[in-house]
């Protein structure tokens, strides 16, 4: 009997051995894949597996009665962490198993935590110099908002705080970059986010005001630079000092996204959401420490050109959006760096003129801009399961024919085809630059378990496996100066 027992033990010795060296080869083995992954500037891709839901087996979900006696037979698993198996299954036709590879595959019990410590990498790059773009991808009702954002009530579309482990990519992405920033040498940074949707081929600025202060969508329109990068005119940039500042914004934007209810999805969201943070870095050519309070100087050089445009010339209708937008941006910069005591007394000290010591100081500045785009893309969607008639229809046309658009972008970027239709919809005008390959770009694809959805699962994990194949280049890092706007 004790002889059993030494050789179980050794037995169990030699099978932890083995599954450690096997965990330790992985790990090398995603190492070099994303080495490769860089070099190539291919797409990432991970695969999101959500639960069944309750509105999964709920009746009347579906116009289709074959569909119903399938309601809650999962036919989509993740078979390791980097593979999906898809049972698929005709009637009168024997099961075929598909699989589909992936840098990464979430089963329906991984947690929002799990998910997120794959995506936070992503976010030093940020800091180092590189933009980066993670775009959520799916049908309607498959998980994207609540990976993206995570649970969000009915009437109130504050983040919950109850239970932080419930939080999703958006608001983590936002604590870590202020965390990371924060170890950074002190007001060597400063941070602008702007919300938009796109809804019905249109793009609207969740977070322009009124003239008494308040947030409501304004239709915007996005242009293509002399350098060939997308822009969008007058958007509302907003300065922000902290992530709950940051997330505060986003909630009033997410406050003017439309939703409406269909047979898939209570609470489905009928446009594309596009959540920017742009980091300005300020970096010295003589000492990157010293920068903090070159910062200063500059914005304090920025407002008394201002203060001294707006005495000399009255506002006019006629200002160009450039003035205008850089006027706004710098009043809420200064207004964000001063103390309050000292917010009074602004007018006063801006009207002095800038020391030569200082003007040499800033002329050796230079910015690095770099932008996190965080995208949360409407579901595609099958009219006969959402049931969606009206104006609902109208929007599942426009939705499905930009996200057709985003896939044929891709399309053409893999064959490397001398056009790219990014024009042919507003969205991918949008995304040109991430998509491009001026940004590190990770697909968050999210798809149901359940065989009523497998057409549209499958249909999902296509644009993935094609999304993987692309192969931009290198992505750039950005270290060249950006001129200022008050010179």
């Amino acid at each position: 009997m004790q002889m059993f027992q030494i050789k179980a033990f050794d037995l169990e010795q030699s099978l932890q051995e083995v599954t450690e060296r096997y965990e330790k080869e992985k790990q090398k083995r995603r190492a070099l894949h994303n080495s490769l992954v860089e070099l190539r500037g291919n797409i990432r891709v991970h695969c999101r597996i959500r639960p069944l839901l309750p509105f999964d087996t709920a009746a009347g979900h579906s116009v289709s009665q074959d569909r119903q006696r399938n309601f809650s037979e999962k036919v989509a698993y993740a078979a390791d962490e980097e593979t999906v198996l898809v049972k698929c299954c005709r009637p009168g036709h024997a099961s075929i198993n598909k699989t589909f590879q992936f840098e990464r595959v979430y089963s329906a019990s991984e947690s929002q935590d799990t998910v997120f410590a794959d995506v936070a990498p992503l976010l030093t790059s940020l800091l180092d110099g590189y933009n980066v773009c993670i775009m959520a991808y799916g049908q309607t009702g498959s998980g994207k908002t609540y990976t993206m954002l995570g649970p969000q009530l009915e009437e109130n579309f504050a983040f919950s705080i109850e239970d932080e482990s419930e939080l999703g990519i958006i608001p983590r992405a936002t604590h870590e970059v202020f965390r990371l920033i924060s170890e950074k040498p002190p007001g060597s940074y400063w941070v602008e986010v702007s919300v938009v949707e796109v809804y019905n081929n249109e793009i609207f600025d969740l977070l322009a005001k009124d003239s008494c202060g308040k947030v409501f969508g304004v239709k915007r329109d996005v242009v293509t630079t002399r350098e060939g990068k997308s822009d969008v005119p007058l958007l509302t940039h907003e300065t922000v000092e902290n992530a709950s500042e940051f997330l505060h914004l986003v909630n009033k934007g997410l406050q003017l996204r439309v939703t409406h209810p269909t047979l898939v999805h209570a609470h489905s969201s009928r446009s594309h959401l596009v959540v920017t943070l742009t980091i300005t870095t300020i970096v010295s050519g003589d000492n990157f420490a010293e920068s903090g309070s070159q910062m200063l100087l500059l914005r304090k050089r920025k407002d008394t050109k201002q203060s001294s445009a707006a005495m000399e010339l009255p506002r006019v209708v006629g200002t160009s959006w450039e003035d205008e937008q850089t006027s706004q941006r710098l009043n809420k910069e200064v207004s964000c760096t001063f103390p309050q005591k000292m917010r009074g007394n602004k007018s006063a000290s801006s009207s002095r003129a800038s020391s030569p010591a200082q003007l040499e100081a800033t002329e050796k500045l230079k910015q690095v801009k770099t932008r996190l785009q965080l995208v949360d893309l409407a579901g595609s969607e099958c009219v006969g399961m959402s049931g969606v008639t009206g104006a609902a229809l109208r929007e599942t046309s426009f939705i499905n024919r930009s996200l057709s658009a985003l896939a044929d972008v891709l399309g053409a970027i893999a064959e490397q085809r001398s056009h790219v239709p990014y024009r042919n919809s507003k969205l991918t005008h949008l995304l040109q630059d991430s998509v491009g390959g001026d940004a590190k770009l990770l697909v968050m694809l999210c798809i149901s378990p359940d065989k009523k959805y497998l057409t549209e699962s499958m249909q999902s994990l296509g644009f993935g496996t094609r999304a993987r194949q692309v192969q931009r280049g290198q992505v750039k890092k950005k270290n060249f100066p950006v001129q200022s706007k008050a010179k």
